[in-house]
This record gives C-alpha cells, sequence and structure tokens, in this order.
C-alpha cells in the first residue's frame, strides 16, 4: 500500500473513533436511568436537575398548540392497594399504659394530699405544704395529666386507624375484581421522564391534524365549523389514535404515541395515594372532573377543572383515554417499565368518563376495549411524547 492510501485510511480510522467517541456520551444519557422524583420537589426544580425544559409545546400550524408537561421519572404504587389490619394489640397497650400510668398518678397525688390533710389535723393548724411536698405533688398532678392525654390520644388514634381501615377496605371491595386479581397493587418504577399532553387531544387539534372531524359532541354550525371545539375529541378508536400518533409524529419529527397503562396512572396520581389524584370523596372528584353527577350528558371544554400536581388537566372523568398496551395481567412482583401483555385483542382505557360514575373515575379504574371499534361518544385520548436524549 502506498503512502496516500495507509494516510487516507488512517485518516478516516480517526474520524470513525472520534465520533464515536462524540456520540456515545449521548447513547449512554439516553439509555441510562434518570434521577428520580422525590415526590417533593417541584417539577420545575426536577427538569433543571435532568436538564430537560419543564414544558413542550407542539405547534400544529395556523397558530394551534398542543401543550405538554415533563412527567419525571419515579417510583409508585399502581393499582388498588389492599388493606391493612389495624394493630389492635398495639394500641391497646398503649391505652392500658395511659391508664396504669394515670391511676399510678392519681395515686400518689392523693397520697400526698391525705398526708397533708392528716398532718394538719394531728398539729391542728391549716393544711401547709414544704416545698419538698410541693415538688411531689406538682409531679403527681403533672403524671395525671400526661397520662390522662396519652390515654386520650390512644383512643383517638386507635379510632382514626378503624375508620380509615373500614374506607379504605370499602374501596378496595368496591373495585373491579381485575384490579386485585388480574391487576394487584405493586411497585412501579418508570426509569425515563417524559412529556404528556397538559389537556386530552380536542376537537380543533384532531381535526387539524387528520383532517377528520369524528365527535358526537361536535356541535356544528356549518360543515367548517363547529363549536366544542374545545372539548376532548371523542367517538375515536383505538387505530384513530394510533393514526393521530403517526401523523403528528411525522410532521414534528418527534416520537409521539399513547402512554403506557403505568405510566397514565402514574402521571395521573402525581404522587398521591388517594382515590383521586384530588383525595378520596366525591366531592374531590367534583373539583377536578366532569362524570355522571354534574357533566350534565356532554362532555366539557378540557382545562376547567382543578390540575394534578403535575399540572395535568381532566385526568379523572370528561372522556375515557386510550393507553398504548394490551389489556392484561400485568403480575403481582415489582415491576420497571412495564408494558403490559405482549398480544391481546382489547386495548386498555383510563380515567373515567362524562357519563361514568365516581367509582369508575378512580386513579386505579381499568377499561378494555375493542381497538377498532369508535362507535362510542365517551373515549378519547392524550399523547406522550419521550425526550430524545438528556445531559447527564
Amino acid at each position: 500500500m502506498s503512502d496516500k492510501p495507509k494516510r487516507r485510511f488512517w485518516q478516516i480510522l480517526l474520524n470513525t473513533v472520534f465520533m464515536l467517541l462524540l456520540v456515545t456520551p449521548f447513547v449512554l444519557a439516553t439509555d441510562a436511568p434518570a434521577p428520580l422524583w422525590d415526590g417533593n420537589e417541584s417539577v420545575a426544580d426536577y427538569a433543571k436537575r435532568v436538564n430537560l425544559p419543564p414544558t413542550k409545546t407542539l405547534d400544529l400550524g395556523n397558530g394551534m398548540k398542543l401543550e405538554l408537561v415533563l412527567i419525571p421519572a419515579g417510583k409508585f404504587l399502581m393499582g388498588t392497594r389492599g388493606p391493612m389490619s389495624v394493630d389492635e394489640d398495639g394500641f391497646q397497650k398503649k391505652i392500658v399504659t395511659g391508664q396504669a400510668l394515670l391511676a399510678a398518678s392519681a395515686g400518689f397525688l392523693l397520697v400526698m394530699l391525705a398526708f397533708v390533710v392528716i398532718r394538719a389535723i394531728q398539729h391542728k393548724r391549716r393544711p401547709q405544704l414544704s416545698l419538698g411536698l410541693l415538688l411531689l405533688v406538682t409531679v403527681a398532678a403533672g403524671g395525671c395529666v400526661l397520662s390522662g392525654l396519652h390515654w386520650r390520644h390512644s383512643v383517638q388514634t386507635l379510632e382514626k386507624a378503624n375508620a380509615e381501615y373500614a374506607q379504605v377496605m370499602a374501596i378496595y371491595y368496591a373495585a373491579h375484581p381485575d384490579e386485585k386479581s388480574l391487576h394487584p397493587a405493586h411497585l412501579v418504577t418508570l426509569t425515563q421522564p417524559f412529556y404528556m399532553g397538559k389537556y386530552a387531544v380536542t376537537q380543533e387539534q384532531y381535526q387539524a391534524v387528520t383532517g377528520i372531524p369524528p365527535s358526537c359532541f361536535i356541535g356544528k354550525t356549518s360543515p367548517s365549523t363547529f363549536l366544542n371545539k374545545d372539548n376532548p375529541v371523542d367517538t375515536v378508536s383505538w387505530e384513530d389514535a394510533q393514526v393521530f400518533c403517526k401523523t403528528l409524529s411525522r410532521q414534528m419529527n418527534q416520537a409521539v404515541r399513547l402512554p403506557t397503562e403505568a405510566e397514565w396512572e402514574y402521571a395521573c396520581r402525581a404522587g398521591t395515594k388517594t382515590t383521586y389524584h384530588s383525595g378520596d370523596s366525591e366531592a374531590d372528584l367534583a373539583r377536578v372532573a366532569w362524570y355522571g353527577a354534574n357533566s350534565k350528558g356532554t362532555t366539557h371544554p378540557v382545562g376547567q377543572k382543578e390540575a394534578n400536581n403535575f399540572g395535568l388537566y381532566d385526568m379523572h372523568g370528561n372522556v375515557w383515554q386510550w393507553c398504548q398496551n394490551w389489556y392484561g395481567e400485568y403480575g403481582k412482583s415489582e415491576a420497571e417499565n412495564p408494558q403490559g401483555p405482549a398480544q391481546g385483542d382489547l386495548r386498555m382505557l383510563r380515567g373515567g368518563a362524562w357519563n361514568y360514575n365516581c367509582q369508575c373515575c378512580r386513579s386505579a379504574t381499568r377499561m378494555d376495549y375493542h381497538p377498532v371499534i369508535k362507535g362510542t361518544d365517551y373515549i378519547g385520548f392524550r399523547v406522550v411524547l419521550v425526550p430524545a436524549s438528556r445531559t447527564p
């Protein structure tokens, strides 16, 4: 080989090595697990920690935007947690201890007071307390007060624990059977942050991307205009949602998809462990959702209710939301980035809808539906975008 081809060979080899060294950190940064959210810091602070913007906006054209918020990587208990029995024996020991201390303190106090009175009678004078006796009486009186408070606090704590147990038990027994058999509560870790639509995809956004207005609640005033453009799109099949995601991915040159079931529930809960991300009562649900009791028989514009801790609106109610994976068993053990069953006949829906009761709008409620049927006016979706890379 002559000198010129040799120099060119070594030049190509060095350039290749240089490019590999340049690209490798980014590949490792993408594949390596991200720092997990601690449940206390704000999303904005977490975004700074992982060097990602807290929000993203996709331009759909004609001034129309699709807003997404960062969902941090984290760990959570997925599903409906089973009731943990109250430690009656432990509480009873505390109660008995308080009673015993109260009895001992009261007895000691009575003995001290009796001693003072008897001595006063013997000396035919008014009862008097020396400094030492005064100190002993004070200690005994303080013991009565503290032991009485301990007794009362133990009784109140036991009553509260029993009430909470009854509440959790009612939720657990009211849950759909597959939440307890096919989908028991288990720890799930999502190792990478992702972006999720701040709102469910609206009718206007869906038509802008696909050119098709499929919704039942479209409220048309003419063939080209409709009143409910800010209502979530409805009457879409899982396959319709896939078409939207693929079309938008091509337009944005970014991977847009439906959330997995685990991603959806994690994003919905936003660090909470309650029945809804807003609390346990139906009044808590009413603050954040349009459902059977307050929807008045229709969907409503997105973003009118309160958001959750991640800044997501309408995670409960308004329309059921398609998830990426098949319906089926997830398993009972701890999981990392679960994708659901490898195959199946039905796809997953989450969140409840305008015509469903409060029980169906819980964070853990699951519903299955055929992926090609779209004859329902209560099914929509929201999208997820995964960051291409992040700086370690």
